[in-house]
């Protein structure tokens, strides 16, 4: 580890430097614009939306025949009242019309990116060097509400390969040099979470972030294993990727003795809001706006709740404007407690994933195997089951894509996750229906977890 001093004033603004990212002139923005009022904030969306829809106009031919229906002339001022003129778009719009949305010319070039598939229908798009200098910086700030500066010393609980390449070493590298270290979310046996729990009392992180459930699991090992952790350092529990239930929260915070603050955002439209200490959730105003419809696509009433309809004003190498995430959230119409001028959400209804078990016992996070499906470009939607340890099902909607070998490279993914001698069942089926509850539910294991872990990850039953 080297000081975080160091690591905050020259290794990483020049890690953003040398990949054209400018995340520290953002976060200095952020920093200031946090505190407009809200008539402030919402003039300073308007402005940032006027430039989004030129950039739509000019280079997404998608975008201008929109634009072009609705009549909105992009080369005059714009208000949030304008942009409701438009229709919303959806995952299928963007699966079907993509290469119609991209601006491959944006300063600083694409990546293609895919989402996590946690919806059952996975998404390869495009963004830039702004969009993610956005979320890094959005990152930095909300840690900056609880004391934690860029540099110091982070612990991630997080996805990665089942063998690192040479890409991979060099992000173990980078980690290192900006003093975060990342523990395997996928390898939750017992045997591993000890070993995190000593990696993390030996790191002496100032913040530990990683998947709601993952972490609420290693917090229940730590408390049923009657651990004693010692972490003066330590400020903040950030939690991400999924609903952050209040019995987790409990249990997160008797294992690390700090506060827990849940993170919403997604991979399509970015970092998105995060908790204060206050126990507010924050969105990142200054790069989405955030619509609450219902049904009939209408604003709900004021302290109502309604599907999140989100337009992110830095993803201008693929727009994504008024689009559908599926989440269900409420404003608050209550203001930020600490003076900023950001939007406050109430409540976010997101959706939730179970673990799978391996084997030998291993538990891994949901997403372990959703990564398997969602890379692969036949598979239009999907729900994987877990009857048994050894018999998995999964069920496939494919898209106009799908080949024949999509089922060896799906046996051969899981395989390679959940160990050789698990059987794979594939089902191609034309359509998946919702759980008797009416949730989507995309990963389902029916394969118990002992007493004292289970509790971690499952959403609480009310009488």
């Amino acid at each position: 580890m080297i000081q975080p001093v160091l690591a905050r004033r020259l290794v990483y603004p020049l890690h953003e430097r040398l990949l054209k990212r400018p995340t520290f002139a953002y976060l200095a923005e952020l920093e200031q614009s946090q505190w407009l009022s809200r008539e402030g904030m919402e003039q300073l969306q308007e402005l940032k939306l006027a430039g989004l829809l030129d950039a739509a106009w000019q280079h997404c031919p998608w975008h201008r025949e929109r634009l072009m229906a609705t009549g909105i002339d992009t080369e005059r001022p714009v208000s949030l009242a304008d942009l409701q003129r438009l229709p919303t778009m959806d995952k299928q719009a963007a699966v079907t019309h993509g290469e119609q949305m991209v601006w491959h010319g944006v300063p600083g070039g694409t990546f293609q990116y895919n989402t996590g598939g946690s919806s059952g229908q996975p998404l390869i798009f495009y963004y830039g060097r702004r969009r993610q200098a956005s979320d890094a910086a959005g990152r930095m700030r909300a840690r900056r509400w609880w004391g934690v500066e860029p540099g110091d010393p982070e612990v991630y609980l997080w996805g990665a390969p089942v063998e690192l390449d040479k890409t991979d070493r060099i992000k173990a590298l980078r980690d290192r040099l900006l003093n975060q270290l990342v523990l395997n979310a996928f390898e939750m046996s017992p045997a591993h979470m000890d070993e995190y729990a000593r990696a993390i009392q030996s790191f002496q992180p100032h913040c530990l972030y990683g998947y709601a459930s993952s972490v609420a699991l290693l917090a229940a090992h730590v408390l049923d294993r009657g651990m004693q952790l010692h972490l003066p350092r330590l400020k903040v529990v950030c939690t991400t990727g999924e609903p952050l239930f209040d019995h987790q929260r409990q249990l997160i915070g008797e294992a690390f003795g700090v506060p827990v603050a849940n993170e919403f955002g997604s991979r399509d439209i970015g970092f998105t809001a995060h908790e204060t200490p206050e126990g507010q959730l924050l969105l990142m105003s200054e790069s989405i706006i955030l619509e609450v419809l219902d049904e009939q696509g209408q604003p709900v009433a004021p302290g109502a709740t309604g599907e999140a309809v989100m337009t992110a004003l830095e993803s201008f190498a693929q727009p994504f404007i008024r689009y559908r995430t599926g989440d269900v959230v409420r404003l608050s119409e209550t203001p930020c407690q600490a003076g900023r001028g950001l939007h406050v959400i109430d409540e976010v209804v997101g959706r939730s994933t179970d673990f799978v078990v391996t084997t030998d016992g291993t538990i891994m996070h949901a997403l372990a195997v959703i990564y398997v499906l969602r890379a692969i470009p036949g598979v239009g939607e999907f729900k994987i089951v877990q009857h048994s340890l050894q018999d998995i099902e999964v069920q496939v909607v494919p898209n106009a894509r799908w080949e024949e070998g999509g089922r060896a490279a799906i046996e051969s993914g899981l395989q390679q996750r959940l160990g050789t001698d698990v059987r794979i069942t594939i089902r191609l089926v034309e359509a998946i229906p919702p759980e008797p509850s009416g949730k989507h539910r995309y990963v389902v294991s029916h394969v118990p977890l002992s007493d004292g872990l289970k509790q971690a990850g499952q959403e609480p039953t009310h009488q």
